[in-house]
This record gives structure tokens, sequence and C-alpha cells, in this order.
């Protein structure tokens, strides 16, 4: 069987197909070379050169052997070393203002006077009670002497009479021993007798049981009378407090009451200050909370001399990455101070020593004391190095690791640099 010849290809059809197979090469090709271009792009951004940084922009210093000083500089406020708070033992109305703000007063002196009816009706209350009292005791007393006075006139009848039926049996003894009167007689006058002394005993002892009675009354009543009059002291305490005198010597302070104010009981009404000694409160940051303690040395320097001050409480306390300490004055203190004035305190942390420096920053914080970029030999790029930074004070930094003397390194803030390795830099 004759095979049938496949069918010719005309020279048009050969024209259509080969100009597409180039389009679709030439369509790859180019998108190759734009991918191979981006990503030549992008690592010779993020490599070779490095982030940009014009070299305005950034501090840059070099690293020196020198004597690193142990301090810093805080910023202190002037406060009294004493004061006495103000408060309303009573609530009231305020009649009367006699002193004002900033008044230097005297222990004793009125500083002002409230009012309130209620203290002044249970004062009344009180004096009427106490009065009524004593004169309660007094009825009593007057009666229980009259009972004593009649128990004594009892008691001297039966004496009397004692006596009497004592010397009738004494001589009827006589008689009936010589036979003048018979023992009957004798033997009734001796049962008088025995009778008389029974009623005598038998008086005495009531007597004495009754005064005491009496005698228990009559203290019983004296301590209720006691009880009273201290009750009576503290209410009229509590009307003598209405008027509010100066506990002690001193500068009056933040005091503004005014007539008709209405007070609170314990209501904070001001403070006393005392005028002439003074210590320093200091607000720092709490990088050095642990090397802060008491004893710490610090001096302040005013007028052209210096005074020695030392760290007296710390309150470990952290608000708004700060913490409170007071200094105290060792010796003398400057001649005028005012409260609320600021001072600069040279406060010392430890022994100076010499070391490798650099000017404390903001890299210090940025970096955390753990690498800084490092200007290169040329000058033209800063490199990411890990380093390990000691003590600071208030200018300079401790390197412990990571430099040498002459590395020149970017001392300014680094938070603009994101996670850059590498910068360049350019004037």
């Amino acid at each position: 069987m004759d095979q049938i010849p496949p069918p010719a290809v005309t020279g048009a059809a050969m024209d259509v197909t080969l100009p597409s197979r180039r389009g679709r090469r030439a369509a790859q090709l180019a998108l190759a070379f734009a991918a191979v271009a981006a990503a030549g792009a992008l690592l010779w951004q993020m490599l070779p050169r490095g982030l940009e940084v014009e070299r305005r922009d950034v501090r840059i210093a070099s690293v020196e052997a020198g004597v690193f000083r142990d301090e810093i500089v805080v910023r202190a406020l002037a406060e009294p070393l004493n004061s006495i708070m103000l408060d309303a033992v009573e609530s009231g109305r305020v009649e009367e203002v006699f002193a004002r703000d900033g008044q230097v007063v005297k222990k004793g002196e009125l500083l002002f006077r409230l009012s309130n009816p209620q203290r002044n009706l249970d004062l009344l209350a009180r004096q009427a009670e106490h009065a009524q009292q004593i004169s309660n005791l007094a009825n009593l007393q007057v009666a229980q002497e009259a009972v004593r006075t009649d128990h004594r006139r009892r008691l001297n009848d039966l004496e009397f009479a004692f006596g009497q039926v004592e010397k009738q049996h004494a001589r009827n003894a006589r008689l009936a021993r010589d036979g003048f009167i018979s023992a009957v007689v004798l033997e009734e006058s001796g049962d008088k007798l025995a009778q008389a002394r029974r009623a005598l005993d038998e008086e005495s002892r009531g007597m004495r049981l009754e005064q005491g009675v009496r005698e228990r009354a009559l203290d019983q009543m004296d301590q209720a009378i006691r009880g009273l009059a201290s009750g009576l002291e503290l209410v009229a305490a509590t009307v003598d407090a209405l008027a509010v005198r100066a506990p002690s010597d001193g500068v009056l302070t933040d005091f503004r009451l005014l007539v008709g104010q209405a007070v609170r009981q314990d209501q904070a009404i001001g403070r006393i200050d005392d005028p002439n000694r003074f210590k320093l409160s200091a607000q720092i940051d709490e990088f050095y909370l642990n090397r802060v303690n008491r004893g710490r040395q610090g001096r302040i320097s005013q007028d052209g001399r210096q005074y020695a001050l030392q760290v007296s409480t710390v309150y470990p306390q952290i608000r708004e990455g700060r913490f409170t300490a007071e200094l105290a004055f060792t010796g003398a203190q400057p001649d005028v101070i005012s409260p609320g004035q600021g001072m600069d305190v040279q406060l010392t942390l430890g022994q100076s020593a010499r070391a490798l420096l650099l000017p404390n920053g903001a890299f210090a914080n940025d970096g955390g004391g753990a690498w800084a970029f490092v200007v290169t030999r040329d000058g033209s790029h800063a490199e990411r190095r890990d380093i390990r930074l000691g003590r600071r004070s208030a200018t300079q930094v401790e390197v412990l690791s990571g430099l040498a003397a002459g590395d020149k390194v970017i001392v300014s803030g680094y938070t603009g640099f994101g996670k850059a390795e590498r910068l360049r830099l350019t004037d």
C-alpha cells in the first residue's frame, strides 16, 4: 500500500511561526534580567553600601585613656529638714484667721479659730452633769453625817445605861455579900448588865458596818465624779482645740484658710517648716538605683564655696524611670536657701580609676551597653560592633572591652538606624 506524503509547508506558515517563538524568548530574557537587576540593587543597598547617614546628623567621639571619675550630677530641690503638719483636730467653720502663709510664728501663737456649736453644747451638758453629781455627793455626805450623829447619840446613851447598870450590879454584889439582899435580886441585876452589854455591842457593830457601807458609797461616788471631771476636761479640750495654735517655732507654709471656710476633721491645712535647716531631695535615673545607698557622699557649689552632703534616705519606688533620694548636709549649709530651690549635686558613687573612656551619650542606652557603631579607618562607614561598657557618670562612660584607644564611635542616638548593621557616612 502506497504511503501518502506529508503536506508541504508553505513559506507563509514558516514566516508566522518563527517570530512568535522569538518574542516569547525575548520576554523571558527581559523578565530574568529585571529580576537579576532588582536583586542586585537590593544587595547593593543592604550589604555593600549600608544605611546612608549624613555625617552632620551624628556625633562621633574617640576612645581615650584617662581617669574615670565615678560621679553623677543630679538636680535636687531644697526642702526643710524638719516639718510639722497642721491639721484640724475638730471640724467647724473658720471664724478668725490670725496668721498668713510664709509668716514666722512662735510656739503657742494663735493661728486661727473655728466655731462648732455642737461642741459648745456638749461642754455645757458635761458641766451640768458634773455639777449635779457634785451636788449629789454633798447631799449624801450630809445625810451620812446625820446618820452618823444619830448612831453616836444612841451609842452614848447605851454606854451611859451600861455604866449605870454596871454600877448597880456592883452595889448589889456587895450588899448580897453582906446579906442585905437576896440572891434573886443580884441575879436580876446581872441579867440587866448582860442585856445592856449586848445592846451596846450590837449598836457598836451596826455602826461599824454602816460606816463601811457609807465609805464605799462615798468612794464610788467620788470615782464617778472624777470620771465626769475627766470627760469634762476632754470636752473642754475639744472646745479649746477650736482655737488652733502653732505647735513649734517656724515658718508657716501652705496655709490658705479663709474666714467662713468649712474645715473637716483631720484636714491638712498647712505645715510649719524649720527655717534654719534644710535637706535636698533628688530625682535620680533608675540605672543608678543599685549604686546609690545611704552614706554616699556628695557636694554642691554655691557662691564659690563647696558644701558636703550625704545620702540619708533612699526611696526605691520607681516612677517614670526615676527614684528619689534625700541628702543631708554633713556640716555647714549655704547661708541663703529657699524651699523649692534647685541645686546641682555632684554625687560620688565610687573611687576614681584609670580606664578607657567615651563621652556619655544616648548610644549607651540605645545599645544597652552591649554594642556600638564604630567608624572605619577611612571614615566612610560605621560598623556595628559588640562592646562592653561599665560605669557611667554625667559626662563619661567606662569602656571595658571591644574598643581600643583611638577608635571612633558614634555616641549619639541609634533609634533612627533600625536594625542596620552598617552605616554609610556621607557629607
